[in-house]
């Protein structure tokens, strides 16, 4: 898998034909995968611990409960696009309905002997119906009236949100706790971890390549940003050689040009110019706070040599 860490669901989809895994240590991944289990598509990183397909197959919910908050993720599985994302704290009870339209979520008891209660969701989102029970009564179960099997055809997937019975579903989360020493100062963006977006694992139309594996990834970034990296330097040779050298840019031939009267002398002289001035503009750029790719950071280490170099050919003029 593509991320280490527990297993934490893995449900088939009723067409048959793929299955969903959510794994990972959090933030978990979540993909789904086709008979030969190769990654079809990648949901990226999120809170969630839990996989829901609509008994037609043609939506799926990714959800968080337990020690999560009760995120949902409800997902269009055919467009493999983002339906809605409502939120159903303490929810110890999931299910789809048979016509895959609606879903319920309960807080029964013994899980949770505190704010029982059941609500119906369509999954654009929108609560339906909400019930609670008083605080000295409980619920222990809670199940949809079952339909024989294709009684309900599916439906077309709907983005706009229904007209729901409450129209907030959740009040907004608390703010986390700032220590008193900085409530007076400007917030600070920081993460623990970066959120990986979702990524489409199928190949391009038209190719018979297979979805390229983690390792194969990381050497294609690699390989892409050595050609970045490369066409960037030949871009600043090539402006160097259209503008007018000054002064401050070449302290070395300030004064007249001279030549060894040898020309592959005056070329290999020349060549480690550039590299020189190369250097000193990554330099700049890292003082300025741009993160170096690593062939840059050993272009920079190599100046030391290259001075030696260029100061051997030019006494031997």
């Amino acid at each position: 898998l593509a991320k280490n860490g527990p297993i934490y669901d893995v449900v088939w989809n009723p067409n048959s034909v793929e299955f969903c895994a959510v794994y990972g240590f959090m933030p978990a991944k979540a993909t789904v995968f086709n008979l030969k289990c190769d990654p079809v598509f990648d949901f990226g990183t999120g809170p969630r611990n839990a996989a829901y397909y609509s008994p037609p197959g043609h939506i799926l919910v990714l959800a968080g409960f337990g020690n999560l908050r009760g995120q949902m993720e409800v997902w269009d599985v055919k467009n493999y696009k983002l339906i809605s994302k409502p939120v159903a704290s303490d929810s110890t009870y999931f299910a789809w309905c048979p016509d895959g339209e609606h879903i319920v979520t309960a807080t029964c008891a013994p899980r949770l002997r505190v704010g029982n209660g059941y609500k119906i969701w369509h999954y654009s989102g929108s609560v339906l119906h909400s019930h609670e029970v008083p605080s000295s009564e409980e619920i222990w179960q809670v199940s949809w009236q079952p339909f024989p099997e294709g009684a309900f055809p599916a439906r077309a997937v709907r983005y706009q949100a229904v007209a729901g019975e409450l129209p907030s579903a959740e009040p907004r989360p608390a703010q986390a706790y700032r220590p008193p020493a900085l409530r007076n100062k400007p917030l600070t963006a920081s993460k623990l971890h970066e959120d990986e977006p979702p990524q489409n694992m199928k190949p391009q139309s038209g190719s018979s390549e297979k979805p390229l594996s983690k390792t194969a990834l990381k050497n294609q970034r690699k390989h892409e940003a050595k050609k970045a990296a490369k066409q960037e330097a030949k871009a600043e040779s090539n402006q160097e050689s259209t503008q007018p050298s000054a002064p401050q840019n070449a302290p070395r031939s300030a004064g007249p040009v001279v030549t060894s009267g040898d020309p592959e002398v005056d070329k290999k002289i020349k060549n480690l110019k550039k590299k020189l001035k190369a250097i000193e503009q990554l330099k700049e750029q890292a003082a300025a706070g741009k993160q170096l790719e690593k062939n840059q950071l050993e272009k920079i280490q190599k100046e030391t040599a290259l001075l030696q170099e260029l100061e051997d050919l030019e006494l031997g003029l």
